[in-house]
């Protein structure tokens, strides 16, 4: 199982990372992040300033920046892309996940379904 990763981050996002552990007001160690029922189409991911670090959480770390996935989570982020956008009316982490199978017109909820636990992930 070594080298599996929940996430995976691009270049943009561990930069981001980066900026926030450098600028956060009280020491940090990366971000997490998960999902939790909400919005119109019934989920919504979260991104939280990791303090501490919760022992339960799957860590992905990608050129020094740390990404903490809640256990609760892993199923519905099994794949994703963790990205960052800047535009002119939004800027935010962006989750590029296979497991989405829609999301409302604003964006800021979405439809998940649990994937599949690769073999290696299973247990016997």
């Amino acid at each position: 199982m070594a080298g599996f990763q929940v996430v995976t981050l691009t270049k943009v996002a561990e930069e981001r990372i980066h900026d926030i552990i450098s600028g956060a007001s009280e020491p940090a160690d990366g971000i997490r992040v998960g999902v939790k029922n909400g919005g119109c189409a019934g989920m919504e991911y979260t991104v939280d300033l990791v303090t501490e670090p919760n022992p339960a959480d799957d860590m992905v770390e990608s050129n020094g920046a740390k990404v903490y996935v809640a256990p609760e989570a892993v199923l519905f982020l099994l794949g994703t892309e963790l990205d960052y956008e800047v535009s002119k009316l939004r800027s935010g982490f962006v989750f590029n996940n296979p497991n989405q199978s829609s999301a409302c017109g604003c964006g800021e909820s979405v439809t998940l379904v649990a994937a599949e636990l690769p073999k290696e992930m299973q247990k016997h």
